[in-house]
């Protein structure tokens, strides 16, 4: 039997007794990851006075982080496969630990930036081995729904926590500690990870595809690189859409050798099953979203409405509930009568009504009127699309492919963050100066501080309108490409016929 087509699995009817607790191990590595993508943001204004680096070079501690993180992802999925999803959680969760004890001690800029970047790639080992862990756990028990609704509240409301926790740490204690207090998390991950999981034996050992995998990190790096350079120096400059062209050339160039390589990094089965795709497809959208929601209405928060930090973070906290809540509804009520197609679908068009109410904000809002209910309204439709997607997305796997396809989600959201940071950054810059040019074009003189501040929330008012036609265009292209119906029946529906090919012709079970 061929490693390119690997049976799949019998699933087991006996849970683990420990898995609950598994999952608590498992979801906090994972709010470690995520939120270490916007914690630092906040610490950002108070570490650059204290290691002297000037506010361009600020975007690079942001960036180290994604491009590190996004250029690696499918490649430790892969490893996860070969070495033993055990092993590289525990020595992903580690080096985070340590890159984090780094960057928390830096003494320059540069360290700083090591620092970043290692953790983004440790973290590119752990976050897939996590998912797949957590796939392999729950199986298609009857609480995988549950397991997975948890799971997806952690993925979505984790970068709103990372600012709030960013926030009090900066403002009671010190920048480092948003750095530090990773060692907290890792710990308490690592030591339940070492008592509780379990070693998975491996029927066949996979070769590594080093060409596959050198394809498809030079092509993420490009492409991460060329959206957050976008954000600094604009979609103009040669090392934006030139990047931007490597990476895809490079993406297409991965795409055509993985058909042909005898032991792919990515077996092409797992991103064409229609399911799969539209669940990649819809992490991609959801992460473009939350991080322009993230970013821009901290900004108004903060410039605008003048709050602290804390009090940033702190009013964020109702969208977090909103995740969490429709999280767990989609996952355990929803997802086993409709499946993903009418969930996540609706997910799109009520997160694209949350946007269109947030054109509404100007210099005069108030949170309580203007802000509340919409992001209450985003973050119920983000809990709807990221929890169902994620379960989808792993569901039906291989056990050998589990660390790829987790991958996958994980790369989709990354590239999504990636993508919604740097064209909505750059919307908003281009739309406040030419708003601001236009004014002084009729009034001449310098900029006063109320048609500045309007520039701005006019600049925010744009991205919002392009982040609810993105999510209208996600509306329907994931539900095109949704299979109607259950997950567990659409697999019921297609063994008959696997049997039937099985019985025709021994050999694998086609994916």
């Amino acid at each position: 039997m061929s490693a390119a087509n690997p049976p799949v699995p019998p699933a087991s009817d006996a849970p683990d007794p420990r898995r609950w607790l598994i999952l608590a191990v498992i979801g906090l590595a994972q709010l470690m990851i995520v939120l270490d993508a916007t914690i630092v943001n906040i610490a950002l204004p108070t570490a650059q006075r204290d290691l002297h680096f000037t506010t361009v070079d600020r975007q690079w501690v942001v960036t180290a982080y994604a491009l590190a993180f996004g250029s690696l992802l499918l490649l430790g999925g892969r490893v996860s496969a070969i070495v033993g999803r055990k092993v590289t959680f525990l020595a992903g969760l580690i080096g985070f630990a340590a890159a984090s004890a780094a960057g928390g001690a830096a003494t320059s800029f540069l360290m700083l930036v090591i620092a970043r970047a290692c953790q983004g790639a440790f973290g590119a080992f752990m976050a897939p081995s996590a998912l797949s862990l957590l796939t392999t756990t729950f199986g298609a028990t009857k609480d995988r729904g549950r397991a997975f609704g948890v799971f997806g509240a952690i993925a979505g409301a984790g970068g709103a926590i990372g600012l709030l926790l960013g926030g009090v740490l900066t403002e009671y204690l010190s920048w480092r500690w948003c750095l530090y207090v990773n060692l907290f998390f890792a710990a308490a991950a690592a030591i339940g990870g070492a008592i509780l999981l379990r070693r998975h034996p491996h029927g066949e050992r996979h070769k590594l595809d080093i060409l596959g995998a050198l394809f498809v990190s030079s092509g993420m790096f490009c492409i991460v690189y060329g959206f957050s350079n976008a954000a600094i120096h604009g979609w103009h400059a040669p090392s934006t859409w030139g990047f931007l062209a490597a990476g895809v050339l490079l993406l297409v160039i991965f795409a055509w050798w993985e058909s042909r390589a005898p032991a792919p990094l990515l077996p092409l089965r797992i991103v064409l099953d229609r399911n799969r795709g539209g669940a990649y497809l819809s992490i991609l959208i959801a992460g473009c979203g939350i991080f322009g929601i993230f970013l821009f209405v901290t900004y108004f928060m903060q410039l605008t409405l003048g709050f602290s930090p804390v009090i940033t973070g702190l009013a964020f906290l109702p969208m977090v509930a909103m995740i969490m809540t429709a999280s767990n509804v989609a996952n355990i009520v929803l997802m086993p009568r409709f499946g993903p197609k009418p969930v996540v679908t609706v997910g799109m068009l009520l997160a694209a009504g949350g946007m269109i109410w947030l054109t509404r904000i100007s210099p005069q809002s108030s949170y309580a009127a203007d802000l509340l209910p919409p992001l209450l309204i985003v973050g119920f439709s983000l809990g709807m699309i990221i929890a169902p997607s994620i379960n989808t997305g792993t569901f039906g796997v291989p056990l050998a492919d589990a660390g790829v396809a987790s991958a996958s989600v994980n790369t989709g959201q990354q590239l999504g963050g990636s993508i919604g940071t740097s064209l909505f950054n750059t919307i908003a810059t281009s739309t406040t100066a030419a708003y601001l040019t236009a004014r002084l074009a009729l009034a001449g003189g310098r900029p006063s501080h109320a048609l500045t501040e309007q520039a701005l929330v006019h600049g925010y008012v744009r991205a919002f309108w392009w982040a609810a036609a993105i999510f209208l265009a996600g509306a329907v292209l994931v539900g095109l490409l949704f299979r109607r119906g259950p997950l567990a029946r659409q697999e019921e529906r297609a063994q008959p016929a696997a049997v039937a090919a099985g019985a025709a012709e021994p050999g694998p079970v086609p994916q």
